[in-house]
């Protein structure tokens, strides 16, 4: 009787955990899905070819080798996996800033490919060389950047609340900072390690 207590009580202490461990994760591998589908609306496929494994799947795997015997099977009970399945990202206002995005990605384009626009490292985009962009656009090119960068912002805080975790807002800026640099197609300008590379 008293093992049978304890298994019990050792069941619901797993499953507690468990559940407190869904809550814990930021679904790396799902947030990094979603920024190449939505990426890959946007932009249209730019380098078909870019879109491969990421190095956070690899980083993520590693860290779960490396994770004490006792959390892995509380992982194996519940999988994060199922967790990260469903990171939604079709709320009407992430699909209103998805749309606009797309539509304005037609005006941009050029100046990603003459490099006068480059991605930060922060998921955002800038005015890298002004001097590619003729005198009588830079207005026009520094509204766009500027209604770009707003709505890129909103759509991460869109994504972070729709999924009910607004702190996760961050993370997700971070996996699309990486995921616009790793589709972004070949020639264009991006920041790294405080200073500007082309692909």
């Amino acid at each position: 009787m008293g093992l049978l207590k304890w298994l019990m009580g050792s069941t619901a202490g797993l499953m507690l955990i468990s559940c407190v461990t869904i809550n814990i994760y930021f679904p790396a591998a799902a947030a990094e899905k979603a920024a190449d589908r939505i990426i890959e609306d946007v932009w249209g496929r730019e380098n078909p070819n870019q879109l491969q494994p990421t190095e956070s799947e690899d980083s993520s795997s590693a860290l779960k080798q490396n994770m004490p015997l006792a959390m892995q099977v509380l992982n194996w009970l519940v999988s994060p996996a199922q967790a990260e399945a469903n990171l939604n990202i079709n709320s009407p206002a992430i699909n209103a800033l998805q749309a606009k995005m797309k539509q304005r990605h037609d005006k941009l384009h050029p100046f990603y490919q003459t490099g006068a626009v480059g991605l930060t490292n922060n998921g955002l985009i800038t005015l890298r060389d002004a001097s590619a962009v003729p005198l009588k656009d830079r207005n026009t090119v520094n509204t766009l950047i500027a209604e770009e960068n707003q709505d890129r912002k909103a759509l991460y805080a869109e994504i972070a609340r729709a999924n009910g975790h607004p702190e996760w807002e961050s993370d997700i800026q971070e996996t699309f900072a990486r995921r616009w640099i790793s589709n972004a197609a070949k020639g264009w300008w991006y920041q790294q390690g405080g200073s500007w590379q082309q692909k």
